[in-house]
């Protein structure tokens, strides 16, 4: 099994976990309530995706938030 033969130094460590980070989810406007959602995904708000009715929601079709 092989091993290191030398130690890394903290430097080359961090620079390495450097890229080992989170994104920022996108979100978009919902085109129908301007609620906003993520992008291929049903409105939370107004359960519209591609303009047709996919989810039921218990929020009336013209209100916000």
């Amino acid at each position: 099994m092989p091993l290191p033969k030398r130690r890394h130094s903290n430097q080359r460590t961090r620079l390495r976990r450097t890229h080992y980070k989170l994104k920022l989810p996108v979100v978009g406007e919902c085109p129908r309530c301007n609620a906003p959602r993520q992008p291929y995904h049903v409105c939370p708000s107004c359960g519209y995706y591609n303009n047709r009715a996919v989810v039921k929601t218990k929020r009336k079709p013209g209100t916000s938030n």
